[in-house]
Parts: structure tokens; sequence; C-alpha cells
């Protein structure tokens, strides 16, 4: 059936289907004070608006205030930006493009307490110092940035290219991303030792030396002439009305470098997005935390003398040992080390988990009544392993095969707190953890014994711009929920399901997009209740490519190349599509009767435009409804639409 980026059933829909928005939408832009006035109603359908967006609007200056722009305007932040070092300082390349499986699983319904969410800060990051790159694995989190309009590599032979086969090896790829108001530039390489976890084999070491990386995306140009409203409504129009897209096809498209819209069919309805949500949600919390956020699990001295509780900080990714799903994540063996240190001569007596960082639900109420138990989605508590996955190595076997469902444990923090016992040598009943809350410090005790709320020791996650890469670049739906639990703990809410929605809304608000077209239940898409309406896409990349806030460019990054990574590996290859392959950059998502994509695509004439596709009324059509949106992009990349 292919790749599915969220959760798709062909048969037997027992959810809802979503009865859809009506036309028009919710009125009025976001304004920021000092700018030009908000968006104004949309045209009707099928005609190609005009003046949407401008930069300006966001406080860019557009090109008449510059001209071209200068490679430090634009783009991807560099990474002294983030406070890591110069490329050279660092070793391997960075993974990017695909990562890793999406995330399913059980569920169930319990509640916890609350955790102070001061503990975990309350909001952006200040930059942290990485010598060497410091994260777990030694993975470094940014490649060096190629001067925006540079010329694109010269072509080299791709290296045969590897399909998984029942995850035998999983390719990693490197997304080099240049994304200004002028252009993209993304370079691929072959595969990367280690991206399964672990350390480098000697047979990995001997492997001889990866070909350079061909060039995947060229640069596009920001003298290239800009399409016409005409021009792209001549080219879209044919192909937004196929049977295979239903009877509600919401449509925007915009100029990344002027913010000129130039195409819009329902533009501002908001609609069902599924996994497109995780555009909303990546920004959001690259906004709120900044991309070198990293999130901390810790362990504290309990109550009484030998007691550890370990204390979630909301970390998805975490592992038990290098043998994790994920590579590079922080690891409680790690820990471990560290608190049997700190306790000295004190043995360890039991583990208490602390998971009261995250509140309400562990699953959304609006999700179809087969995610928690299918493997589509899983409990979300604030400790965690392998994204609850009950074999991390059965699941890096089989996730192609089982078309990415992985079974999950139904209560992830108390088998993260039994694994973590076992790894501090408790045994048997002593090795069952249970739930409480971690005491206030108190200081040292008399006898040196480390005093209740003492710490013991902390491992930190990847860096926030790697989680969502992973969350972006294969739809990972743990890891998209606990991002939104992160935006909701940095502005003073609720770590839950309706924290993180509201949080998100205020968070989009506040970067001046239209709030009244966004309206969100989770952080993955995995609601039917979620709506977020085209226009606001291709605002929101808009927003992330013109300069004027580097942090969010962070998001390209994990962006899946048609043809080439991530859940649009297997698309764009018919011979109606290919225009689009390597030259489109798109999140994908995926419910029983809802497709939708959004992203970037450059034009034939180099012209780098947004998109935003929604459809939330298609046949059980899967394939041919995919293809149906993909000749929609392809057509703006293999025409200059003037």
């Amino acid at each position: 059936m292919g790749r599915e980026d969220s959760h798709y059933r062909p048969e037997g829909v027992d959810g809802p289907r979503s009865a859809g928005s009506g036309s028009g939408g919710a009125t009025g832009r976001v304004s920021i004070p000092g700018t030009t006035p908000g968006h104004r109603p949309g045209p009707p359908v099928g005609s190609a608006p005009v003046g949407r967006a401008n930069p300006g609007q966001y406080g860019h200056p557009g090109p008449a205030g510059h001209g071209r722009p200068a490679p430090q305007d634009h783009g991807r932040a560099t990474p002294q930006e983030y406070g890591r070092p110069a490329p050279q300082e660092y070793g391997r390349p960075q993974e990017y493009g695909r990562a890793a499986p999406r995330e399913y699983g059980h569920a169930d319904a319990r509640q916890h307490g609350h955790a102070d969410p001061r503990d975990y800060g309350p909001g952006p990051a200040a930059p942290v110092s990485w010598p060497g790159y410091d994260a777990p694995g030694g993975i470094p989190v940014s490649p060096p940035v190629p001067p925006v309009g540079a010329a694109p590599l010269p072509p080299t032979p791709p290296p045969p290219r590897r399909r998984p086969v029942r995850l035998v090896a999983v390719l990693a790829g490197v997304l080099i991303v240049a994304l200004a108001a002028v252009g993209l530039a993304v370079v691929r390489p072959g595969p990367v030792a280690g991206w399964l976890g672990g350390d480098d084999t000697p047979t990995a070491a001997a492997q001889s030396p990866e070909p350079p990386p061909p060039a995947v995306l060229a640069g596009a140009d920001g003298n290239a002439p800009q399409p016409t409203p005409e021009g792209v409504r001549a080219a879209l129009e044919p192909l937004v009305g196929a049977a295979a897209l239903g009877d509600r096809v919401n449509v925007s498209v915009a100029d990344v470098t002027t913010g000129e819209a130039l195409y819009g069919r329902g533009q501002d309805s908001p609609t069902v997005p599924a996994s497109v949500t995780k555009l909303a949600t990546g920004v959001a919390v690259l906004a709120a935390r900044g991309p070198a956020y990293r999130i901390p699990t810790r362990a504290v001295a309990g109550a009484a003398p030998g007691e550890v509780v370990l204390v979630g900080g909301g970390d998805p990714t975490l592992a038990v040992d290098k043998n994790g799903f994920y590579p590079g994540a922080a690891r409680l063996d790690d820990l471990a080390a560290q608190v049997r240190k700190a306790l000295g001569g004190t043995a360890p007596t039991k583990v208490t988990v602390d998971s009261s960082l995250f509140s309400g639900p562990v699953y959304e109420p609006g999700w179809d009544s087969d995610i928690p138990t299918g493997g589509f989605g899983a409990a979300i508590t604030a400790l965690m392993t392998d994204g609850a996955r009950r074999d991390p190595a059965e699941a890096r076997r089989t996730e192609e095969a089982m078309n990415h469902a992985a079974e999950r444990v139904p209560q992830p923090d108390l088998t993260a707190g039994r694994q973590f016992a076992k790894l501090l040598g408790l045994t048997g009943a002593a090795a069952e953890a249970k739930r409480g809350t971690a005491p206030a410090a108190s200081g040292a005790t008399a006898t040196g014994t480390p005093a209740p709320g003492a710490e013991l020791g902390k491992v930190q996650s990847l860096p926030m711009v790697r989680l969502v890469d992973i969350m972006i670049s294969d739809s990972d739906n743990v890891i998209a929920e606990a991002m939104a639990r992160q935006v909701a703990i940095a502005k003073g809410k609720p770590g839950s399901f309706a924290g993180g929605a509201a949080a998100t809304d205020q968070v989009l608000g506040e970067l001046g997009l239209p709030a009244g077209e966004i309206s969100l239940a989770d952080g993955s898409g995995l609601s039917r209740t979620n709506r977020i309406s085209p226009s606001l896409l291709t605002d929101l990349i808009t927003l992330a490519g013109n300069g004027s806030h580097p942090d969010l460019a962070a998001i390209f990054g994990g962006l899946p190349v048609g043809g080439w990574s991530g859940t649009l590996d297997e698309r764009y290859q018919a011979s109606v599509t290919k225009a689009g392959a390597g030259v489109v950059r798109a999140k994908t998502g995926t419910l029983s009767g809802v497709n939708a994509i959004a992203g970037l695509v450059t034009t034939a004439d180099g012209r780098l435009l947004t998109f935003a596709i929604l459809t939330d009324r298609t046949p059980d059509s899967l394939d041919e409804t995919r293809q149906a949106l993909d000749r929609i992009s392809s057509a703006l990349a293999g025409c200059g639409c003037r």
C-alpha cells in the first residue's frame, strides 16, 4: 500500500467523518503593530488572489527594500545562532531526511498529578555550548549552510538507490537547507553508519567512504521571474477538480519571496489537516523553546534512604541503552551510572516514577477508536522509552512490513521505571516501580547521604531541532504530541492535549498568523476535530522562510523530498508527477477520507513557491488520491506559470 504518514484505514471507518467547514472560514488576520493591515477576505473559488501574506507583515522588508538578500539575513540560522560550534569543529555530517518511523501504539486513560513546569523552563532556552558537539551519540546538529544564491553543486552520479527490505537498513540523509526568500538547496548522502543505534562496528568502519552527496534540489534563483496568478490558475484549474480528490478541495499557493498569493480555492476554510498539523506543531515548539533546547530526564533522591525518583521531562525518545530506537537519544543506563555514583555507599532500594509534568487523558478523545489499540498512537506520558514501543529491536525489523504500526506498552511511565530499576540492580518486587512525586530539595543530610529531592543525575534529549526533524520527516505522532506539550509548558499551560493545542494556537497568533483559521485538539493530526486553513499553512511556511524569524527555518530540515526521502520517498515517480521529484519538499497528511500535503516547490524558472492542498472528503482510493494531489504540485514544478 505504500507509506502511511499518519493513520489510514481503507475500510471499516468507525471514527466520525468530518462534516467539513463551510465555505469561507474564519475572518481576520492577526496583525502586528506597525505593519501592513491584516488579511483581506479571499477571492471567489478558482480566482487568483493577490497581496496575501506580504513579508512586510512579519517584519520582512520585502524585495523592494533590499533587492537580493545577503546570505546572513535569511534561511536556516547559522550554528552559532544556536550556540553550537562552527561546522569545522564537529565531525560527520548531520543526518537529515529519513528519520525514525512514525509512532503508533496502545494507550490507557490513566491520569497523573502535576509537576512544577518551572523545573523545565518557561520559554526558549539560552543557547548552549556544544564543543565538538556534545549530543548523545555524537551526531552533529546541522551541517554547514552554503551561501544563499550560490550556484548549485555540480551534478554527481547518484549511488545505487537502496530500498529498505523489512528494515534491514534505514537510509538516513543529509538535507542541507539554505532557504531564504530567494532559494533552497538540498543535498543528501548515502547511508549513515550507526543510524540504527549502537556503536560503530569494525565492519562499518572498514566500509569504503560514501561518494560525495548528489544534488537533490538545485538552488532556487531569487531573480527568477515570479509566476502570475493567471498562469498558476491555468496550470491548476484542470487538476483541482479531479474525482479522486473528492468534493472538498481547498488550495493555497503563494510566492515565498514576496508573500503574494498566486492561487486560492477555499484557501481560508479551516479543513481537517491530518499530519500536516505537525508543521504548526514544529513551528510553535521552535518558537517557544528554541532550536537548541534539550528535554531533561532527572533522577532525584526520594523521601527514604535508597529511594530514587525518576522524573520525566517529556522526552519521548529516551532510550534504555545503546540499542534504543532513536539514534543519539538520551539513555537510562547513563543516568543509572550517575545515580550509583551520587548515592555513594547507599544502595538503591526502590524506584518511584514522577510523570506528573503531563496531565489529563493519555490519548485524545477525538482519536478514532482503533488508534489507542491498533498501533497508531501511544499513551502520552512525561516519562517513556523508545516512543513507548514494547520491543524497539522488533520495531526496527518490522516497521516497513507492518505499515509502521508497532506494539506499544499501555503504561509507558511505569515501564520506564521498571527498566530503570533493573539498571540500578533491583530485582523481583523491588523492581516494580510505582507512581509518585519527587520531594522538594532540602539540602544534604548530616551523614552525607543525599537529602530528599537532591538531584542524583540528569540526561538530556537531542536538541529540539533534531526532534522536530524526526517528527516531520517520518510523521512521528508520539514526538508530535510531546512537542505540543513542550509548547504548553513553555507558555505556562498544562502539559495536556488541551494545553498543547491552546498554546500552539497562542504562539502562532503571536507570530502574526491568523489565529481564527486554526483550531487544534492535538499536536500530531490524529484527531479529526483539528482544523487548519490552507492559507494559514502557506503563511506559516512563508514566515519560516522569509528570514524574519531565523529559528523557524529549522522546520525545513526534516521536510521529505519528493521521490527521495521520508513520507514522499515512493511518490512523484509516475510519468504525470515526475516533474515534482526532487523539487517538491512537503509534509503529508493521511486519515481515512482525508489527504493533505503542504510545503515548497521550485518552479521550472527557479522560483520558490509554497503550497497547501487539503482534502477531507476523499473516496477510498488512496493511491489515486495521492497521485491527484501530486499532480498539482508537479504542475507548479513543471511550469513557469507566467
